[in-house]
């Protein structure tokens, strides 16, 4: 008899994945008919970040939030929406800057319903979009409203529990407590939180190797007005891209967010779904 070789990288464990692009289909397809079963979809963008920050943040950092939780209430992960709604002046520094590549609302709105229908027509209990870009939110619950009136048509919501989708941005579990202690000299505002303190030091505890803080430059906050002009004035946003500065990031500030996140956006989904909490796994 011939040996097959492990594909697996040396030292992995059989321990089943919590990425479903990971999973094969007949395992998937036996988990995703249990009762509790659980998908959580990051959303993010292709969005410039300044120079000292990937394109990719916003999916790399609600994609690395979402694993952390769904090791947590035992859910599994989908691949992210990497693209995302067109970049804004007053929250992202617009679509103008080079980079930023975006979908228009149309767009988002039917891929993201396609995906979530998907999910669901297959079984999927539970579905929980975790967004990372601020822009996407809006267009994210239209597409959810649409994934549910779709599997109503269809006739797949039948059963004592109807299928449900969560929406929520990870910003959302940032607490008071924990923006005193990442902003000692006071919070500016998640208006112009784009390419500042807290991205910069999720990435720099999360992905410290994609980020360039010999590049990052420091400058007053975005004044931007209280509304939105089109064609953009682009003089109005920084040239770094930034909104705020990323003065004072630390991997430190960082693991205090995502740690505080995690755990209460964990929190959340299991009292609101009714799945079972368990102990995080421990980091070597």
């Amino acid at each position: 008899m011939i040996s097959t070789p492990d594909p697996r990288p040396t030292g992995q464990t059989t321990a089943e994945p919590t990425r479903l692009a990971h999973l094969d289909a007949h395992t998937y397809r036996d988990w995703a008919a249990g009762e509790q079963s659980t998908v959580i979809l990051p959303a993010g963008a292709f969005e410039q970040h300044g120079p000292h920050l990937p394109l990719g943040t916003d999916a790399i950092l609600s994609s690395t939030i979402a694993e952390a939780v769904a090791s947590r209430i035992g859910a599994k992960v989908a691949e992210p929406l990497s693209y995302g709604y067109k970049s804004q002046q007053k929250s992202g520094g617009g679509d103008h800057l080079a980079g930023t590549v975006s979908l228009d609302a149309a767009a988002l709105i039917a891929q993201a319903r396609c995906i979530m229908a998907g999910f669901l027509q297959q079984g999927v209990r539970h579905l929980v979009v975790l967004n990372g870009h601020y822009e996407n939110y809006q267009f994210l619950y239209e597409a959810a409203d649409l994934a549910l009136g779709d599997l109503r048509s269809a006739g797949h919501d039948v059963g004592p529990v109807a299928p449900a989708i969560l929406l929520l941005s990870y910003w959302d579990y940032v607490t008071e407590d924990t923006l005193e202690t990442v902003y000692p000299d006071g919070f500016p505002g998640w208006d112009i939180e784009h390419g500042g303190v807290l991205e910069t030091s999720l990435m720099l505890h999360l992905h410290p190797g994609l980020v360039a803080m010999d590049r990052a430059v420091s400058h007053p906050p975005a004044a931007l007005p209280r509304f939105d002009r089109l064609p953009v004035v682009v003089s109005r946003t920084p040239e770094t891209g930034c909104l705020s500065a990323p003065d004072g990031s630390d991997a430190r500030k960082g693991s205090l967010l995502f740690e505080k996140v995690t755990a209460e956006l964990a929190g959340d989904l299991a009292t609101e779904l009714g799945l079972p909490a368990r102990e995080v796994p421990e980091t070597s």
